[in-house]
C-alpha cells in the first residue's frame, strides 16, 4: 500500500484561532505586563480584546507583532517606535509574498 504524505500543517493557521490572556502572552512573547501596557498606551500596539470576564484577550497576531518588537528592541536596541515601524514592514512583506505564492499558484509569472 503506497501512503500518500499528508500535507504539512501549518502551525501558523492554527495559532489564528489562538486567544491568550495577558500572562500567556507575556511567557509566550517574553515581555512583561508593563511592556506590553505600556506600547499599547503609545499606540504602539492596538487596545486587546476584552473576554467573557472583562479579562484582556490577544489573538496570535499581537503575539506575533509583540515577539518581533521585542527581538528588534533586545538585539539592535531599537527605541519601541522604531521597533514597531519594522515589525509593520516585515508583516507587510509577509503578506506580500503569500500573495505572490497565491498568484504563482494560479500561473501568474512575474517574468513576463
Amino acid at each position: 500500500m503506497i501512503r500518500h504524505p499528508l500535507p504539512p500543517l501549518r502551525v501558523e493557521a492554527m495559532l489564528d484561532d489562538l486567544w491568550l490572556d495577558m500572562d500567556a502572552l507575556c511567557r509566550a512573547a517574553g515581555v512583561d505586563a508593563g511592556w506590553v501596557r505600556a506600547r499599547t498606551a503609545e499606540g504602539l500596539l492596538p487596545a486587546p480584546l476584552l473576554g467573557a470576564r472583562d479579562e484582556d484577550r490577544f489573538d496570535a497576531t499581537l503575539l506575533r507583532r509583540v515577539r518581533r518588537m521585542a527581538r528588534l528592541e533586545r538585539d539592535f536596541d531599537a527605541v519601541p517606535e522604531l521597533a514597531a515601524l519594522v515589525a509593520d514592514m516585515e508583516a507587510e512583506i509577509e503578506r506580500l509574498r503569500r500573495r505572490l505564492e497565491a498568484l504563482a499558484g494560479l500561473g501568474w509569472d512575474p517574468e513576463r
